[in-house]
């Protein structure tokens, strides 16, 4: 059932739209929309606590508070307030106390709620750490909190650094690199120094460092996925690293470890090269779960689900007639049935496997956010089996759900943007599958219509491209989009070749050859809904980011059909993106043959400055100055290349912004207005 159908049948209070015609969606409307996260069930199945995002107008940043929810929808109210980033709620075994990692004192503390207080405002801080915590666990018998956290390391100094003499305002000092990747999109230049594993006891203290020595464990997005778990004992924590002498250069290749507390020993409890992640114990300690697979150095490969002995042994898969990517696994209560996430034709599933070949769905609304982007959301399960998630459509960011054994059907807890979209009339989308022209191969995409659609008018139409490469979008809230659409076009979009959620001989009709026949795939995509009738062939624009920057470039170079295009923080000399970009050893070794001096002709052949040439397409170059997943340097050597060409072109560049442009409110709003506009200023004139 359609979550916003369960909303309306469940809600026992809703909003009224205010009186009067409604309103499109505006661009304002970025600062007034707010996002559900990270829903944690409590142990007895009772009570939600999730994360709350939203935009403050007057800092232009986002922060974040937790608020609680009752299973039957009452209660519903925060437990925190304030222009504060809360995050990682976690319940204690007995239920008793809520754990968070929080900036509330200006400094990212871990805290602890006592949610049994009559009260309900005992909240403590638990640590003094000098660093941010990530991926706090409890133990299972609620008696400590195992996290990890960075151990910083001086700079490196080489040669004698003079000091500045005491109150000199010298500038600042160099910076000394000696490690291959040495900054990430969106952290920014890496600090250094190691990712350790702490111990902390649940009534406050200090924190313990139980593995030493270099290396990275559990470093927040950068070599290893899943989070940390404990065993059932309690004697020691489960995670995956990356520690080979060379991981840099081999950045996917995980192990799952089994650290012992008493001497911080670590055990391997996989040996292979590939990705072994998400690991996790089951609850009577004979099993353990994870997700990986043996590595082909293909760009993609299909993520399998594996159950193993306790010490790693017998490992065998799971689900395998499942031909998508799997994420996420957690152990039922029972130790015989195992919880998973996965992605189909751009819808997220939940479901659940008894560890044989057979798997059962248990949702297939699972989602939230602001984009059409589809993957792995938080799930948690209560000690029933009841579980609460996140669920969405292409109407809402998403709202809390809960479901399970106990319920009947999922009930949404929450409706946290009623009070706005029910003032809003939102674009309609409609679902289409087309064959492509290239070889007849069957593509799925979604056309997004305005709200007061007449099929008896001509609209302007907008080709919106996916990045990733290896990604998906599906059928969700965009904002990017309905804000498209709310100015009078409409929206295409699409999973071409190379896109996830279809099985890997889909995903790999790309591998080292992208951008290459997705163009066929997004021009039959626009012949597809022109045959519909509605389309103003004179008014066809298109854009896209990151990987979407990628094809818009490429499709401006092979077709002058467009009326203007927006390439947005795209890649455009393969060879310098790789040895300037922030996953160096990711690009070599995944999506091209080899390195740029030994594969020339494969570089040379796919950059976009083999058919810039071609452009005629008025087109605007926008991207971040922190982008260090496509770097500036990228998109100044396009608006370089167009302008030498005498091609109308202009670069926006937004400081301080990383990928994506949305770290301030104010540049995700000025980006869309800048995408519109410059379509806009290319409209035909009445």
């Amino acid at each position: 059932m359609s979550v916003r159908l369960v909303l309306l049948a469940c809600l026992t209070l809703s909003i009224s739209p205010a009186a009067g015609a409604a309103e499109t969606f505006q661009l304002e409307d970025v600062f007034e929309l707010e996002s559900a996260s990270a829903p944690q069930i409590s142990p007895d199945g009772q009570t939600v606590v999730y994360v709350r995002g939203f935009a403050d107008v007057q800092s232009d940043r986002y922060y974040s508070n937790l608020w609680v929810v009752k299973v039957d929808g009452s209660g519903h109210r925060p437990l925190t307030t304030g222009r504060r980033s809360d995050r990682e709620p976690r319940w204690s075994p007995d239920g008793t106390r809520l754990a968070y990692v929080s900036t509330v004192d200006g400094e990212t503390e871990i805290r602890l709620r006592y949610m049994d207080d009559p009260g309900g405002a005992q909240d403590v801080r638990l640590s003094q750490l000098e660093q941010a915590p990530s991926g706090i666990a409890w133990s299972p018998q609620g008696d400590r909190l195992a996290f990890t956290m960075l151990v910083p390391a001086g700079p490196r100094r080489i040669g004698r650094q003079v000091e500045p003499p005491k109150g000199a305002e010298w500038a600042p000092p160099a910076r000394v690199i000696d490690r291959l990747r040495y900054r990430f999109d969106p952290i920014g230049y890496l600090p250094r120094g190691d990712w350790h594993v702490f111990v902390l006891p649940a009534e406050g203290g200090t924190a313990r460092q139980v593995t030493r020595g270099e290396g990275v464990w559990g470093a927040p997005g950068l070599r290893a996925g899943g989070a940390l778990t404990w065993g059932p004992e309690g004697r020691s924590v489960l995670l995956s690293a990356n520690r080979r002498p060379e991981s840099d250069l081999e950045p996917l290749d995980s192990e799952a470890w089994e650290i012992g507390l008493e001497d911080g020993e670590p055990k391997a409890l996989t040996d292979r090269r590939g990705p072994d992640n998400s690991v996790v114990v089951s609850p009577d300690g004979k099993r353990i779960a994870y997700v990986g697979y043996d590595d082909r150095a293909q760009g993609y490969q299909l993520t399998r689900l594996f159950v193993a002995d306790r010490d790693g042994s017998n490992a065998r898969p799971v689900a395998q007639s499942l031909e998508r990517s799997v994420a996420a696994p957690r152990w039922q209560a029972d130790s015989k049935r195992l919880v998973f996430q996965y992605t189909s034709e751009g819808r997220n599933h939940l479901a659940v496997t008894d560890l044989t070949d057979r798997y059962e769905v248990l949702s297939s609304e699972l989602g939230g956010g602001a984009s059409a982007y589809a993957g792995p959301s938080g799930v948690s399960f209560s000690e029933a089996g009841d579980f609460a998630y996140v669920g969405s459509d292409p109407s809402s960011p998403g709202d809390v759900v809960v479901a399970g054994p106990s319920h009947a059907e999922p009930r949404v807890l929450t409706a946290i943007n009623d009070d706005l979209l029910g003032q809003r009339d939102l674009a309609s989308l409609e679902e289409l599958w087309f064959e492509s022209s290239h070889d007849g191969l069957k593509v799925q995409g979604w056309l997004l219509k305005p709200a007061d659609f007449d099929p008896a008018q001509k609209y302007p139409l907008i080709l919106e491209i996916h990045g990733g490469p290896f990604a998906a979008y599906g059928p969700h809230f965009d904002v990017e989009k309905q804000l498209m659409a709310a100015s009078g076009y409409m929206v295409l979009y699409t999973n071409p070749r190379g896109s996830t959620s279809y099985g890997e001989d889909f995903g790999n009709a790309i591998h080292h050859d992208y951008p290459g026949d997705d163009f066929h795939d997004l021009m039959s995509g626009v012949d597809a809904v022109i045959a519909q009738g509605s389309v103003d062939e004179e008014q066809l624009f298109v854009t896209g980011g990151s990987g979407g920057g990628v094809l818009t470039s490429w499709t401006i170079g092979r077709s002058d059909r467009f009326r203007a295009a927006v390439t947005v923080y795209p890649v455009i000399n393969w060879e310098s993106w790789v040895l300037s970009a922030d996953i160096p050893d990711f690009g070599a070794k995944y999506w091209f043959p080899g390195l740029p001096w030994d594969h020339p002709e494969n570089y040379d052949k796919r950059s976009l400055l083999s058919v810039v040439k071609n452009v005629k397409t008025p087109t605007m170059v926008l991207t971040g100055e922190e982008d260090y997943r496509t770097p500036m340097s990228e998109s100044e050597q396009y608006y370089g290349a167009l302008k030498l060409l005498g091609v109308e072109a202009v670069l926006v560049r937004f400081p301080g912004e990383n990928h994506g442009i949305r770290r301030r409110p104010s540049h995700w709003m000025s980006k869309i207005a800048h995408i519109v506009g410059w379509m806009d200023e290319h409209r035909p004139e009445e």
